[in-house]
Order: structure tokens, then C-alpha cells, then sequence
């Protein structure tokens, strides 16, 4: 069954969690005791009603406060696709969690106060779905119910976030009106919108197409693992490597070259946890075993002989710092690219970003905790890369502080460093 990955972001009490809550009330996926700890919970909080948001609503501290602090994943699945969800904070201060909870996603969620239309978080979290290159974008508009199902107040909102994303790239938005509280246009199409003429939300995730999302063209497979037998001398001669394929098709017979060394050879075999396969797609996790006796280790690519990734030493990339302890230019980090850690130095901050504004600040000399630059690494040996908008697996890294073995930052590379 076809996955989809999905990721709710908009503004502080736009009624993300409730809206997956709601999703998950409305399509039976949801377990009685849960429904039965929420109801309790609901109780003891004093509200009047079932708080559907507690289901993504996991740590106490959200739980006191009715907000949402860190990511929270919820799955669940229908006839028709599986689906993950993260559910991303709305705070400002936590920005370095939504991007953290929308990295990997197919597609994003933002929700919008009908009374409240477009502000500056909707934007803000706009820019942030361009940067991270999430292919499409669904524009809930909740809280119908509080404007009287209004279908002007609706087209307003719509049009004046499609006016301000025409200046993002993002290729694919839809707007829903919603009432994540009573469930109209949710699961089911609400009848007190009957000028609304497209599917609701769930029929929407369900039908909108990502086959063409994934990168089928460019084969990589990082190396995560070498196999080798141990005692069996039946096996002795096997030579087995492991990792996922992030991009690409691989067959039985494919050609291959491994990279750093340039050897090449033919796949001879592809085995999965059940069984052989004759081929291999995007996210599944293989071994492979190849015709020839090449030293290959982990760290390693495999790509196809005539369509290799770029290699080196020096990289830009777009930064999203995560720490308390500001961006050091010059000081000495651990970079984890794929399945390779390696030491990095960052040479030069071109500039900060104002996430509010897009206005590129060329006079900044740091990044602080959720703040977003450009920012030039030095590598201590080359990699195997392509740029994020091309492959976002083989075109993002992680920073992680070599002293405590915090991850401090994370990096979407946008090309070589090129000489001034």
C-alpha cells in the first residue's frame, strides 16, 4: 500500500492537533481506551466536549498549556493509502521542530483561522514548506463553523495566500474549508458547505497523486553496511551490501559504479527481508550483491556508471540552526551526510534569512536558535552529493556539535562552493 507522509503547521491555535484528531475519530482509527483517555482527560480539563486534539497531543507540557511543543507522529491508514503525520508546532521558538516534523514530508498541511485569515506564521510556515521543497500544499481553512460557512471569507483567504505563495516555489496548493471541530469537509463532505465542489480533506490525501514526486531517474544507494559471513563455509565466499536506496531503481543486472573507487560492476542478486527481488524502489531497505569482487565499505555510493553524483570537498547550503549555542564560523563540527560522518568547518555566513520578511540580512555574522542562513562548509573529506531540489536524501546533512554529540543544525545543500 502506497505511503503517504504528511505534516500540519500553521499558527498557534488553528486547530492543527484537533484536526488530526478529528481525522482519526472520523476514520476508526483510533483505539476504544484512547478514545476512553480522552474522553477522562477532557473531563478532569473542564471542557464540554470530547478534546479530539489530545490524541497528538502527547507531553504534559502540551497538555497544561493546549498547545503543541514538540513533533508529534500519529499513524493510521484506509483502504486506499497509509499515511504518517506529523504533528508540528505553531510557536515561533519552535520553528527548528516544524522543520524537523516537515523534512521528510510528501506533502503539508497549513491551517488558517477563517476569523483570523492570514498572518504572519501562515507565511512564515509557507516559506519554510518552499525551502524544505514539499511538493504540494493544502490550505485548510478551519473554523468555518464560526464564520457561518462563509464562502466569501473563504475566497478571500484563498486568494490572498495564493497571491503571496506565487513568490515561493511550491508546485501544487489546494484550499479545503474545514471545521476540524464538527468535522465538515474532514472525512465525509459537509453538507453545510454545498458551494464547495471538491473532495474533502481525507478523500483529498487519498487521491493526490506523489508517484512523480519520488526521484526515479538518479540511482544512490549509500552504503550503510558490508556483509560478510562469519563461519559458515557454505557462504564463505558472500559478500553482501546493505543500506536504503534513496533515489532510483535497481534491477537484477544493473549496471553500477561504486564511488570513491570508480569500479564497476553488474547487480547480481537483490535481497529484501522476505525474500530475492528482482528490483528495488525509493525508501526500500536491501542488500545487494554484485558479480565482481570490488572493495566497497560503508560510506560508499553506488550509482550508475553514467549518471554519477557531484563530489567534494566544499559545499553551500541553505542552514537551519537548531542550538542554543550560536553558529561558529571557523569552528570544528561533525557533519553526517547518508551514511557518512565526517568533520566540517563552516567558512562563510553569505547572509541570514528573515522567515518573516524573505529579506536577506548580508551583514549578519551568526546564526542563533531557529534562524535561517546560507552558510559555506569546508569538508575534511569529499562526499558524494546532489542538490537538495534535485534529491532531497543525497542533498541534506545534519551538523552535530563534536563535544556533546548534539545535532546543532540541519542543512539543505544547494550546490558546490564556487570561487569568488
Amino acid at each position: 500500500m502506497e505511503l503517504l507522509r504528511f505534516a500540519t503547521a500553521g499558527s498557534v491555535d488553528d486547530g492543527k492537533s484537533t484536526l488530526i484528531g478529528r481525522m482519526l475519530y472520523d476514520s476508526k482509527s483510533i483505539f476504544e481506551d484512547q478514545l476512553l483517555a480522552v474522553e477522562k482527560t477532557s473531563t478532569e480539563r473542564g471542557d464540554d466536549y470530547v478534546n479530539l486534539a489530545l490524541l497528538t497531543d502527547g507531553l504534559r507540557a502540551e497538555r497544561e498549556q493546549g498547545i503543541t511543543i514538540d513533533v508529534a507522529y500519529r499513524y493510521f491508514s484506509t483502504p486506499k493509502r497509509s499515511f504518517i503525520i506529523a504533528d508540528t508546532p505553531g510557536h515561533i521558538q519552535h520553528t527548528r521542530n516544524m522543520i524537523t516534523g516537515a523534512s521528510t514530508a510528501d506533502l503539508i498541511i497549513i491551517l488558517v483561522d477563517a476569523r483570523s485569515g492570514i498572518l504572519e506564521q501562515t507565511k512564515r510556515h509557507a516559506l519554510l514548506a518552499s525551502i524544505l521543497r514539499i511538493p504540494h500544499l493544502v490550505l485548510c481553512v478551519n473554523k468555518m463553523d464560526l464564520v457561518d460557512y462563509s464562502k466569501t471569507e473563504f475566497e478571500s483567504i484563498k486568494s490572498e495566500f495564493e497571491e503571496y505563495a506565487s513568490r515561493l516555489d511550491i508546485k501544487d496548493i489546494t484550499a479545503i474549508p474545514v471545521s476540524a471541530l464538527t468535522g465538515d469537509n474532514v472525512v465525509s463532505r459537509s453538507s453545510n458547505m454545498n458551494w464547495y465542489d471538491g473532495y474533502p480533506l481525507l478523500r483529498y490525501l487519498e487521491e493526490v497523486y506523489i508517484g512523480s514526486d519520488r526521484n526515479l531517474i538518479d540511482l544512490r544507494f549509500p552504503v550503510q553496511l558490508v556483509i560478510r559471513p562469519v563461519s559458515d563455509s557454505q557462504v564463505r565466499d558472500y559478500r553482501g551490501y546493505a543500506g536504503q536506496l534513496v533515489s532510483g531503481i535497481l534491477e537484477v543486472g544493473t549496471d553500477i559504479m561504486a564511488l570513491p573507487s570508480g569500479f564497476k560492476s553488474k547487480i547480481s542478486k537483490i535481497e529484501g527481508p522476505e525474500g530475492d527481488l528482482d528490483s528495488a524502489v525509493p525508501y526500500q531497505s536491501v542488500t545487494i550483491r554484485l558479480e565482481d569482487d570490488i572493495d566497497i565499505s560503508r560510506g560508499d555510493m553506488l550509482c550508475r556508471p553514467n549518471n554519477k553524483p557531484n563530489i567534494g570537498q566544499d559545499i553551500s547550503a541553505t542552514v537551519c540552526w537548531m542550538s542554543e549555542t550560536n553558529l561558529a564560523i571557523g569552528r570544528k563540527y561533525l557533519i553526517k551526510h547518508t551514511t557518512k560522518i565526517l568533520r566540517a568547518i563552516p567558512t562563510k555566513l553569505h547572509y541570514r534569512l528573515n522567515v518573516n520578511t524573505s529579506h536577506r540580512d548580508l551583514e549578519a555574522t551568526t546564526l542563533e536558535l531557529n534562524e535561517i542562513g546560507r552558510v559555506d562548509f569546508r569538508l575534511s573529506n569529499p562526499i558524494f552529493f546532489d542538490e537538495y531540489k534535485k534529491n532531497r536524501e543525497t542533498g541534506s546533512f545534519i551538523v552535530i556539535d563534536e563535544t556533546t554529540n548534539a545535532t546543532v543544525a540541519a542543512g539543505l545543500i544547494t550546490g558546490a562552493v564556487t570561487a569568488n
